[in-house]
C-alpha cells in the first residue's frame, strides 16, 4: 500500500494576509488535504487570524511585529511548542515557499521529523532587498544568506524558467525543478449580469475598449510603463478606459502621476477586490489585459485573464510571457513606452482579433490549481524516495549544525516536558512519600535532558569556532 502524504507547508504570509504566496500556500493546503493525503501549514501568528474555516491544521508560529517596516510579521521559528504541534502530525513532507524565517524553521524541523525538505522560488528577492536595504554590502550579505537557506534544502523548484534563471543570477549553483502555479479562477465566462454589476457605477461606454491591470499598485509592476503609453495613444485621439485593481505603497502617487500626464479622466483606481467573483467580472468586462512588469517570476494573472478568455499585453522575455506565443496566446513588445503605446494604438481599432486571442488563451495557457498540485504531489512522492534512499547529498557547514542541535535541543525539551507530566499523573495515584519519590525522579530527568542540551551546545560551539 502506497504510503500517504503529510505535507507541513511553510510560509511567512497567510490569511488574514493576502498575497500571491500566500494564496499558493492555501491552494498547495486544500488540495492535498482533498486528494493526496494531509496537510498543515505552519505560519506566524496573526493576532487578527481565524483558522477554524479551513479544513486543515494551521500552526502559528511566534511572531513579533514588524508590518510597518516590511509589510509582514517577523516569525520566531525556534519554538519547542511549534516542534511537538508539528511533529504529532507525523510529517513527512516538508515544503517551505520563504527563504526567511519559513526556512530558518523548515531546516530545523528536517531532524527532528526525519523529513525532507523542499523550497519554491516564487519571487525575485535581489529587487525586493535593494529596494528595503540600501546599503549595497548589507544587501549582498542578506542575499549570501538567502542563498545559503536555498542550498541547505534537499530540492528546489522555480514557477518559471525566468525564475530559475533569477536564482541563478543572485549565486545559486544546484539544480531545480519548474513547476509552474495555477489559478483558482474557473475556465470560461460569467454571465452578463454579474458583469453589469460588477461595473455598475462607473464610466464604460460600451464602444470604447477596456484596459485592465490588477496587482500591487507598486511601480515596479510597470505601471508607469502602462500611464506613459496611455498618454501617448490618448494624443494620437484613442479614446479608452483604464481600470487599475489593487492598493499598495504607491497607489496615490501612481494616481497623481495619471493625473499629470493627462490620463486620470481615462483611468478608474478600484483600489484591493478580494472578491473572485467580483475580479472574474472585471476579467470578462475587459478588451485587453495590461502587464508591463518584468519583475514578476510567474504572472497568475495572465493565467487568471485567461481563464476568462481576456488576452494580454506583455513585455517580451519577461517571466510573465513564459509560453505565450505573439498574436496567438497573447500579445509581445518591446520594453519600451513607445513599442508598449503601438500595440494598445492597434489593439485599440482592432478589438475583434483581441477578443480571438482570448479564446485562444482560455484553451491553451490556463492552469488550474488542480492540475498544478497533481504535478506537485507527485513529485513528493520521488522526493521523499530519493531523500530514503540517500540520493540526496549536501555539503554541510556550521549552520546545518547549528540548526540540527537546535531541533535535537528543542526535541529534547518536548521529550522532557511529557516525560514530567506523565509522572506528576502518575504520582496523583500514590501516597505523599512516593509521590515525593517520582517529583524527584521527574527533575532528575529533566535536569539529564537540560545536561544533553547543554553539552550539545558546547560542542556545537567548538564546530562553530573552526570557521571563524
Amino acid at each position: 500500500m502506497e504510503e500517504e502524504l503529510s505535507v507541513c507547508l511553510i510560509n511567512d504570509s497567510f490569511p488574514p494576509l493576502i498575497d500571491g504566496v500566500a494564496n499558493t500556500v492555501k491552494n498547495y493546503a486544500d488540495i492535498i488535504n482533498k486528494n493526496y493525503g494531509k496537510a498543515i501549514v505552519a505560519v506566524p501568528y496573526y493576532p487578527t487570524a481565524d483558522d477554524s474555516a479551513f479544513s486543515y491544521k494551521v500552526v502559528r508560529f511566534p511572531s513579533i511585529n514588524t508590518e510597518k517596516l516590511v509589510g509582514y510579521r517577523a516569525g520566531f521559528p525556534f519554538s519547542s511548542e511549534t516542534l511537538e504541534e508539528i511533529k504529532s502530525e507525523n510529517i513527512n513532507i516538508i515544503h517551505t515557499h520563504c527563504p526567511f524565517t519559513s526556512a530558518f524553521l523548515a531546516r530545523t524541523l528536517r531532524e527532528p521529523l526525519d523529513a525532507p525538505v523542499i523550497f519554491t522560488y516564487h519571487t525575485k528577492f535581489d529587487i525586493d532587498i535593494a529596494a528595503a536595504v540600501k546599503n549595497r554590502y548589507i544587501c549582498k550579505k542578506v542575499l549570501k544568506q538567502l542563498v545559503k537557506n536555498i542550498e541547505a534544502c534537499d530540492e528546489v523548484w522555480v514557477v518559471s524558467e525566468g525564475a530559475g534563471e533569477n536564482l541563478k543570477s543572485i549565486g545559486y549553483s544546484g539544480e531545480y525543478i519548474v513547476m509552474p502555479n495555477g489559478v483558482d479562477i474557473p475556465k470560461g465566462r460569467v454571465p452578463e449580469a454579474d458583469i453589469e454589476k460588477a461595473a455598475a457605477g462607473y464610466d464604460l461606454p460600451k464602444d470604447v475598449p477596456v484596459f485592465l491591470f490588477v496587482g500591487r499598485m507598486a511601480w515596479y509592476k510597470g505601471i508607469k510603463t502602462i500611464i506613459d503609453s496611455l498618454a501617448m495613444i490618448k494624443e494620437r485621439g484613442d479614446d479608452f478606459r483604464m481600470v487599475f485593481i489593487g492598493g499598495g505603497r504607491n497607489f496615490e502617487e501612481i494616481k497623481e502621476y495619471a493625473k499629470k500626464l493627462g490620463t486620470a479622466e481615462n483611468c478608474i483606481f478600484t483600489g484591493p477586490i478580494h472578491e473572485r467573483d467580483t475580479l472574474r467580472a472585471w476579467y470578462c468586462r475587459a478588451d485587453l489585459f495590461l502587464f508591463p512588469s518584468v519583475y514578476d517570476t510567474n504572472g497568475l494573472v495572465v493565467r487568471e485573464a485567461a481563464a476568462c478568455g481576456l488576452a494580454s499585453l506583455l513585455i517580451e522575455k519577461s517571466c510573465a510571457a513564459e509560453g505565450i506565443a505573439e498574436g496567438e496566446t497573447g500579445f509581445l513588445c518591446e520594453n519600451t513606452k513607445e513599442s508598449f503605446a503601438e500595440k494598445l494604438h492597434f489593439l485599440c481599432r482592432n478589438r475583434s482579433i483581441a477578443k480571438t486571442v482570448g479564446q485562444n488563451a482560455m484553451e491553451k495557457i490556463y492552469i488550474s490549481w488542480e492540475d498544478s498540485v497533481k504535478a506537485a504531489a507527485e513529485r513528493y512522492k520521488i522526493v521523499l524516495k530519493n531523500y530514503r534512499d540517500g540520493k540526496y547529498k549536501r555539503e554541510t557547514s556550521f549552520a546545518d549544525e547549528w540548526f540540527g542541535a537546535e531541533g535535537e535541543i528543542l526535541d529534547g525539551i518536548n521529550r522532557a516536558r511529557r516525560a514530567r507530566k506523565r509522572l506528576e499523573k502518575a504520582a496523583l495515584h500514590y501516597g505523599r512519600e512516593k509521590n515525593a519519590k517520582i517529583k524527584n525522579s521527574a527533575k532528575e530527568f529533566y535536569r539529564g535532558v537540560n545536561e544533553k542540551s547543554r553539552k550539545i551546545k558546547i560542542a556545537f560551539r567548538k564546530k562553530l569556532d573552526k570557521f571563524f
